[in-house]
């Protein structure tokens, strides 16, 4: 068993390293145009967040090497993300992103560390660390949520990259898979959401995937408001990175 845990673990390490690095291309783009233009910072901040608690709930908890190492990648990816916004935003966006980075990976990151050290000890800051971990990933899991309500709004698909979808019922299932090996409750909670909102997307898009959306279905969801800034000409690279950018935090 301990050798088919490592097996999987380290699959979940390349799946993971892949939907790390998902968001490249947008980068290279924001460097060529030296400008972030409407792309949107807080995905790469909440990520690096969740990224440093999940490298440091795997240094705690022993036999969770995986876990921690495919996360410290992750910071490294996702802080290389953060620091190239805060180069080519325009002023606003910087200061806000340097708001959040201050605010979350700094503060809220050295407060769970400071408290879980200095008050709790053993299996009680493991757990600690593993409610912390597991939280922050399943509020993450309603932006899947949006993309499937849009869907059916729309009857269309557009707005729904396939190969985004594919990969979250991948990196959840592998990662839930390897969460019953191992017996870790705080792994299987959110991937196993995430396995199941994979399988969702996927179910959704065979559904819809040779239909054309309506006028009318398209009117109704841009006089909802919620989901407007997607609902331009299917064009646009930039949508279809934003979408990029808010499944890629779906990783472990």
């Amino acid at each position: 068993m301990a050798s088919l845990s490592l097996y999987v673990g380290v699959i979940g390490n390349i799946i993971s390293v892949l939907v790390f690095l998902s968001p490249a291309g947008t980068f290279l783009r924001i460097i060529k145009h030296r400008s972030t233009e409407e792309f949107e910072s807080l995905p790469y901040v909440c990520t690096l967040l969740s990224s440093s608690l999940w490298t440091y709930y795997g240094l705690n908890k022993s036999g969770e090497i995986l876990v921690s190492t495919v996360n410290g990648f992750g910071i490294l990816v996702e802080a290389t993300y953060v620091i190239l916004f805060l180069i080519f935003a325009t002023p606003s966006i910087r200061a806000k992103t340097a708001i959040l980075v201050a605010i979350l990976d700094i503060g809220f990151l050295a407060a769970a560390i400071l408290v879980t050290r200095l008050a709790l000890t053993g299996d009680a800051r493991i757990n600690a660390v593993g409610y912390i971990c597991a939280g922050l990933n399943i509020v993450m899991y309603g932006s899947p949520l949006a993309a499937m309500k849009t869907v059916v709004t729309t009857k269309s698909v557009e707005y729904m990259p396939f190969l985004l979808s594919f990969f979250l019922f991948l990196n959840g299932g592998i990662w839930t898979f390897y969460a019953v090996l191992v017996h870790d409750f705080f792994l299987g909670v959110p991937n196993g959401i995430g396995f199941l909102l994979g399988t969702g997307q996927l179910v959704l898009y065979g559904i819809y995937r040779n239909t054309k959306p309506s006028k009318n279905s398209t009117s109704e969801v841009l006089e909802e408001g919620w989901q407007h800034e997607r609902l331009i000409d299917p064009s646009s690279e930039v949508h279809h990175d934003k979408n990029e950018a808010i499944q890629e935090r779906m990783c472990v």
